[in-house]
């Protein structure tokens, strides 16, 4: 039975389309279709069937399609499952994909092999993970990392193989085995190099020593005085006895015998070959006396072929062999070798100085000094801070001096003061520099040259007290005075010299004549003919007249008058200045005086000049165009004018 289940459009043939009317609206076109022709297949979808491997009309072709794929029943052809590939379905997707149309590609790694259907990652034995990018973690390895390594003793296995990699000093399939005797290291390859009987470790090759011998490769027989394993026995060998290395047995000299060697072959105080010599040794201080040789051995602090003698500096003991350890000068005690420290030390060495305010042997004494850097701890003499003297520090440097105990000069210039500690200057008013040696500069006076001049017309201010020098011609606190009358030069110190009312210059005291003098004091009057300041003026005075030096004024001649005395006298007056009147009667002249010949009259004229001007003006009211305005002008100048106007912005009323 089949089951109609749904229509649907195929294909479409034929489709025309006219249009028959249009219409514009105020944003959009508006188109209607009124007729139009649709020539289509339709093909009927069939649910499903009993008979879904069929295909073809009437369902009689059967599907070839395999792994559950389907086939499409018009044409036949397979629609393959996820993971599969062909023309029926038959094939998985190739190495690498996966997938429908096997179109992903695996993102596996490490030779891992995806799944052809889902991409899932098969990882290669020995990794792990979602893309198994992970090896096995340690102790395990294989597929899936599921075996467990069987390595022993910290060795580590393959994450793939599970082969074992052992560490140094093992071998063997899973590191259970040491290295063989003379061999240690990394696959026991290294070889022992352990001497007299001793053995390797195995693993680090480090030698283990039989007794009586020691070193990195067992190689040095025990110190002397040592045996026994690791040479941690002392030897109990007395009398000069050499003790095996081995087990400490005593090898004894000649004369002595005993387990240690303790026993002489003599009384004690004998030797010699049959005893009958007397020990030369004195005994306070012996140890003992050879019983055959009869050599003093002597006790600790004593020396000498017969003991007789202290130990030398710097040594005690038995047979004042050992050196002292005593520091700075010290002695030691001859027998127990304690230090005896020098004055200004302590300490079991004699390596500690006094504390600061003691001094001596034992540090006992106290230092008594002032002002001090430290006193001496050997002697407690003083070491006085700057600035101090003294056997106790208590006397300042004198002046000139300074630093440490004063045995530095100062080198301050021009009454500086010098600090007696650090020997800087501090210069007096005036002066300036590391060693006031170097005046204020110009403009500046007092203490470090801070002070600024107050002068006006002078040469600078007195570096030390600021008191103005002035220039010549000036006086007064600030210079800003002139000199008096009479009184000239620096600060006005001098007096004039110039006579007959003349004065003087305040700046060098030159005179300055009044006028009709002359000369350097002023003393001279003007020589005749020559009157006025510096009797430069020449006097005009005629017919034998005399000039007054002074203002030039004439002393006319008798019979003479008016300025230049160039007038004779008028008639019927005679005399100096004309003021006699002529007696003379009966028509009679009088003479006005002395008869002196005239000058030829020659008059001068002052020249004259005609200056002729011409003086116009014109207010331009009203301007319609330069050029209309200038044809409204017959004069050349104005032309002129206007072509200045050309040239610039003019605003027109």
């Amino acid at each position: 039975m089949w089951r109609l289940q749904t229509l649907r459009l195929v294909s479409a043939l034929g489709l025309n389309l006219r249009r028959t009317s249009a219409q514009r609206s105020r944003e959009e076109l508006i188109f209607s279709f009124q007729q139009f022709k649709l020539h289509f297949f339709c093909t009927l979808l069939l649910g499903e069937s009993t008979l879904n491997d069929f295909w073809g009309p009437h369902c009689t072709n059967k599907c070839q399609c395999r792994n559950g794929a389907k086939c499409n029943p018009i044409t036949g052809a397979c629609v393959c499952t996820d993971g599969y590939q062909g023309w029926r379905c038959e094939e998985p997707c190739d190495a690498g994909f996966y997938g429908k149309d096997c179109m992903l590609e695996c993102q596996c790694l490490n030779g891992a092999t995806c799944h052809h259907q889902t991409g899932e990652c098969l990882c290669a034995p020995g990794y792990t993970g979602a893309f198994c990018e992970e090896p096995c973690p340690p102790g395990k390895h294989g597929s899936l990392c599921e075996q467990r390594c069987p390595c022993q003793n910290g060795g580590t296995c393959h994450h793939v193989t599970g082969e074992c990699s052992c560490p140094a000093g093992w071998v063997g399939p899973v590191c259970a085995q040491p290295c063989s005797f003379g061999s240690f290291g990394i696959n026991c390859s290294q070889e022992c190099t352990c001497r007299n009987g001793g053995l390797c470790d195995h693993i680090s090759g480090q030698c283990q020593c039989t007794a009586g011998y020691i070193g990195e490769r067992c190689q040095d027989e025990c110190p002397v005085g040592t045996y026994g394993p690791q040479c941690a026995h002392k030897c109990d060998c007395q009398n000069g006895a050499k003790c095996y290395h081995i087990n400490g047995a005593c090898l004894c000299n000649e004369g002595f015998k005993g387990p240690s060697c303790q026993d002489r072959f003599c009384p004690a105080g004998l030797y010699g070959l049959i005893c009958d010599k007397y020990c030369p040794c004195k005994t306070a201080n012996t140890l003992s006396c050879h019983p055959l040789s009869g050599e003093c051995t002597c006790a600790a602090g004593w020396a000498g072929l017969y003991c007789n003698e202290t130990c030398p500096a710097g040594y005690y003991g038995e047979g004042c062999r050992e050196l002292c350890a005593c520091a700075n000068g010290a002695d030691c005690d001859g027998i127990t070798g304690a230090c005896v420290c020098a004055p200004g030390y302590i300490g079991d060495d004699c390596s500690i100085s006094c504390p600061a305010g003691l001094y001596g042997t034992n540090c006992t004494s106290s230092c008594s000094c002032h002002n001090e850097i430290s006193c001496s701890h050997i002697d407690g003499s003083c070491i006085c801070k700057e600035g101090w003297q003294g056997v106790d520090c208590s006397i300042p440097c004198s002046s000139g001096t300074w630093g440490p105990s004063c045995n530095q000069t100062c080198q301050c210039a021009n009454g500086a003061a010098c600090d007696p500690v650090n020997g800087t200057c501090t210069c007096s008013p005036g002066w300036r520099e590391e060693y006031c040696d170097v005046p204020c500069p110009e403009g500046s006076y007092g203490p470090d040259c801070r002070e600024r001049c107050d002068c006006l017309n002078s040469d600078g201010c007195d570096p030390v007290a600021g008191i103005c020098r002035c220039l010549a011609g000036w006086t007064g606190v600030h210079c800003d005075s002139v000199c008096e009358e009479g009184r000239w030069g620096p600060n006005c110190s001098y007096s004039c010299t110039c006579e007959n009312g003349g004065s003087c210059s305040p700046e060098d005291g030159t005179c300055v004549c009044t006028p009709g003098y002359r000369g350097t004091n002023c003393r001279r009057m003007c020589p005749s003919g020559k009157f006025g300041k510096s009797c430069a003026e020449p006097c005009v005075c005629t017919n034998n007249g005399t000039c007054n030096p002074i203002d030039g004024s004439c002393q006319c001649y008798p019979g003479w008058i008016s300025e230049d005395c160039s007038k004779p006298c008028p008639p019927g007056s005679w005399g100096p200045d004309c003021i006699h009147t002529c007696n003379c009667h009966n028509g009679a002249q009088c003479s006005a005086g002395p008869f002196l010949p005239s000058p030829p009259y020659n008059p001068s004229f002052p020249p004259y000049y005609l200056l002729s001007f011409i003086e116009f003006s014109a207010t331009v009211q009203k301007l319609f165009g330069i050029d209309q305005a200038a044809s409204q002008f017959n004069n050349p100048c104005f032309h002129d004018v206007i072509n200045l106007l050309r040239l610039r912005t003019f605003p027109w009323k």
